[in-house]
């Protein structure tokens, strides 16, 4: 039987458009764009909306971070410590792959706020 592939975290298309958004960033843009791509832990809180990478450095992703302690903040993460995470049952990040970004970045940073965690219905 053949072993199924697990998904990967982030897509070629994804990443392209990841690193357009970064590249806009770096070269002083004011951009809100929406998120790109969705990761979360299925046995824990933590959740990742991610809107660009940067160009220079790939594995350094920005958007909005929230690991289940009521927090949720905008910065930068690596995609290697994500890769790395592993929640209470010892499972990894998973991408959500029904994920599809309604609003920019900024109104899903105001309802995490208000919520005290990252809302996308």
């Amino acid at each position: 039987m053949e072993a199924l592939m697990a998904e990967p975290l982030i897509t070629d298309d994804q990443l392209a458009q990841l690193l357009a958004n970064g590249a806009r960033s770096a070269a002083g843009a004011s951009i809100d764009p929406k998120p790109v791509v969705k990761l979360f832990t299925p046995d824990a809180g933590a959740t990742w909306l991610i809107t660009e990478a940067d160009p220079e450095y790939p594995d350094r992703l920005f958007g909005l971070c929230d690991l289940g302690l009521g927090e949720p903040e905008l910065g930068y993460v690596s995609l290697a410590e994500i890769r790395s995470v592993r929640g209470k049952l010892g499972l990894p990040v998973e991408r959500d792959l029904y994920f599809t970004a309604d609003n920019p970045l900024s109104l899903y940073t105001k309802r995490a706020r208000d919520a005290r965690m990252i809302v996308t219905d």
